[in-house]
C-alpha cells in the first residue's frame, strides 16, 4: 500500500487515477506525475533534469 500526500490528506494510491507527463528538449527533461480523484487534481509533483548548465551559459554569454 503506497500513500500519496494529496490536498485531501494522505490517500492510498489505488484510490487515485495516476497520470504521467514527460517532455524533453535540448536543455531539459521534465517528468510530472499527477493524481486525480473524481476529476479533481489532488497532487502534482514535477522533476526537472537540466542537460546543461543554462545559467552558466547565460553568464558566459555576458562576458563575450
Amino acid at each position: 500500500m503506497a500513500l500519496v500526500n494529496t490536498t485531501k490528506g494522505e490517500m492510498d494510491e489505488s484510490l487515485l487515477e495516476k497520470r504521467e507527463h514527460n517532455h524533453e528538449n535540448d536543455d531539459e527533461i521534465v517528468r510530472a506525475v499527477e493524481y486525480w480523484l473524481d476529476g479533481e487534481l489532488v497532487h502534482r509533483s514535477v522533476h526537472v533534469h537540466l542537460k546543461k548548465n543554462v545559467f552558466a551559459d547565460a553568464l558566459a554569454a555576458d562576458f563575450q
